[in-house]
């Protein structure tokens, strides 16, 4: 008997030992050369295990054993290749509509044969006898994303479906992703709203032969399922499906909300803002009562209510990194406070002819970014980051901007952030903030940046100490601007002041360039000047 064992390969310089994450593959299933059985996650990223060979595999550590390189995790018996292969395609025919996470495919769309079903125009699983069913299974998404969360649904089980309706919206760590029919027919739902599933699991079927079926529906019911359904496909085109529903609770049709998403696109932030309509006339008697119903379900006053939410991928990520920071580095925080009046005064003399140029407004971020990358070149120390043994020195600025979005905060990165002029840092600012409330950015555009500026006075803060962003050494803090008494030059004014605070790595850097970076920072603020002419 050939056997082949499968050791936790090398996968960094640093990394010692990794974690089973999940299983792709069952202890007994055949596998194929190259196709991914396991998830590997190491205190950096997440890695994907490949077979070795052909043939069954036999399972040695189980989800969740943290085992070092070289450790033996699995082997692959190669004499029973031959066989092996027969019983699945046995075991699918004979079960078609079970979820087989164990077929290697490669595409996220399989066909198979449909069982025979009875011919019934009201039945919602109608479908011709010969017909072909289409398996929907989660697509790849990114290399280090091993599994994702269904956010929400946007069809019902049993809606007909077009070719590239949007079904569900997909949630990862990182990101959130729609996903699209490939084909059209009935949809099938298989995974629920919260569930969470591994990358080629099954996620819905589509089963042809539904346009048929509704097609025969008594044409008494047309008129009113006509308006019905052009509302349903105006939500669904231009509402994000949390909008939709809140939207639907608060019963405000979606055409009276200005999306604030890319193509007017209805977003979370958009519905929860839009104003609670009185009860519409009664167009529908019989359905009114139903949808009456949940609304006396209001708590009495002193009602001591509670509720459970799953967390989402994002925010368990979020709350994994941010731990490990506060146990993984020494960080401390210095503040200074910065004369807000030079910028202010500058903007306001220019934001008119700059909007009128440029196509986009003067903020005050760009003044900030410039600032930083201007201060990373003085003190480099600051833009440096702990690898392993070593110190790693970035010749180069790649600035993350933390954005607020409904799913929680997200931070792309404006590369070359030192190369970029006023207009296309704020075009650049503006690009990826509309793309991260949309939920579109890309692996790409959040990862690697050499530092981080976070804005916690858009929301009111007055003072914080941010948490750093690894594997970064430092993240700036801007804050509120408060009208505030100040001595300047022997004279109490008052002027707009801001607080701006520091958090660093004391492992990497010292107290002393810490202050003077910040001091810098301040310096090209109050004298702006300074950033046009270089000095």
């Amino acid at each position: 008997m050939a056997e082949i064992e499968i050791k936790v390969p090398p996968v960094g310089e640093s990394i010692t030992e990794v974690t089973i994450g999940n299983w792709f593959k069952n202890d007994g299933d055949f596998v194929k050369m190259d196709e991914v059985i396991c998830g590997l996650d190491s205190d950096k990223a997440t890695f994907e295990l490949t077979a070795e060979a052909e043939g069954v595999l036999r399972i040695k550590a189980q989800e969740g054993d943290t085992l070092s390189i070289g450790d033996l995790i699995a082997t692959i018996d190669s004499a029973n290749g031959a066989a092996a292969p027969a019983a699945p395609k046995e075991e699918n025919a004979a079960a078609p509509n079970a979820s087989a996470p164990t077929e290697p495919a490669a595409d996220k769309i399989e066909e198979k044969a449909a069982e025979p079903a009875a011919v019934a125009p009201t039945a919602a699983s109608a479908s011709a006898p010969s017909g072909q069913a289409y398996e929907m299974k989660v697509p790849a998404v990114g290399e280090s994303i091993t599994e994702v969360t269904i956010a929400s649904w946007s069809k019902k089980d049993g809606d007909h479906v077009e070719v590239d309706d949007i079904l569900c919206e997909l949630e990862s760590d990182k990101a959130t992703f729609e996903l699209p029919a490939e084909a059209a027919g009935t949809l099938r739902i298989v995974g629920k709203e919260g569930e969470t599933l591994a990358i080629g699991a099954l996620i819905c079927t589509i089963e042809p032969g539904a346009a048929s079926a509704s097609a025969s529906a008594p044409a008494t019911s047309a008129p009113s399922a006509t308006p019905a359904a052009a509302d349903k496909t105006y939500t669904e085109k231009h509402a994000s499906p949390v909008a939709a529903k809140i939207l639907a609770d608060k019963g405000i049709d979606p055409k009276d909300v200005n999306g604030s998403g890319s193509g007017g696109k209805i977003m979370k932030d958009d519905a929860l803002k839009a104003g609670s309509k009185p009860a519409a006339p009664a167009a529908a008697p019989a359905s009114a009562p139903a949808k009456a119903a949940p609304a006396p379900a209001a708590a009495p006053a002193g009602a001591r209510g509670q509720r459970r939410e799953k967390m989402s991928s994002l925010r368990k990520t979020i709350a994994r990194r941010l731990v490990a920071v506060k146990n993984e580095t020494a960080m401390l925080t210095t503040f200074n406070e910065v004369d807000m009046k030079p910028v202010m005064d500058l903007r306001a003399k220019f934001k008119d002819k700059f909007k009128e140029k440029h196509e986009v407004g003067l903020g005050f971020m760009s003044f900030f970014v410039k600032a930083v990358t201007v201060a990373l070149k003085d003190f480099p120390v600051v833009n440096a980051y702990i690898d392993g043994e070593e110190l790693v020195y970035n010749d180069f600025s790649d600035i993350s901007v933390a954005v607020s979005t409904p799913r929680g905060l997200v931070v792309p990165v404006i590369r070359n952030a030192e190369t970029l002029s006023f207009a296309a840092i704020e075009k650049e600012i503006v690009r990826l903030a509309v793309r991260a409330r949309d939920g579109k950015l890309g692996l790409d555009e959040m990862s690697g940046g050499t530092f981080t500026i976070t804005n916690g006075g858009t929301f009111g803060s007055m003072l914080s100490t941010p948490i750093i962003n690894a594997p970064q050494s430092a993240i700036l803090g801007m804050h509120n601007i408060v009208e505030r008494a100040v001595v300047v030059d022997g004279q109490i004014v008052v002027r707009p002041i801001m607080y701006v605070a520091l958090s660093y790595d004391h492992r990497t850097i010292d107290g002393k360039d810490s202050v003077s970076f910040l001091v810098r920072v301040k310096q090209l603020l109050e004298d702006p000047m300074r950033l046009l002419l270089d000095m």
